[in-house]
């Protein structure tokens, strides 16, 4: 594997732990009152909430509803795929 197959994978493995870190802290949202997802929550916000804001200052919440996570997760796994496929095709050109 060549050395930019390589940074490519590593790549996608951050934004595999990245998307379920998003994940972990969408759901936590829902349990903001619980003691225990306060302090988990708490520790996932400032990795998560800078990233989340680029979508807030887009959309809005609406009724108190957050829809900015969903185009987040959108372009995470865009982004995801590309460097993914980028890596596969590397790895099977032998480059």
């Amino acid at each position: 594997m060549s050395d930019i197959g390589f940074i490519l994978t590593i790549i996608n493995n951050f934004l595999q732990i990245y998307s379920v870190i998003l994940i972990i802290r969408v759901l936590l949202t829902w349990f903001q009152n619980a003691g225990w997802a306060y302090q988990i929550m708490s520790f996932l916000s400032p990795i998560t909430d800078p990233y989340l804001n680029l979508f807030r200052s887009i959309i809005p919440p609406l009724g108190g509803m957050d829809f900015s996570p969903i185009l987040a997760f959108l372009l995470l796994n865009v982004v995801q795929s590309v460097v993914a496929t980028g890596a596969e095709s590397l790895v099977s050109s032998g480059f």
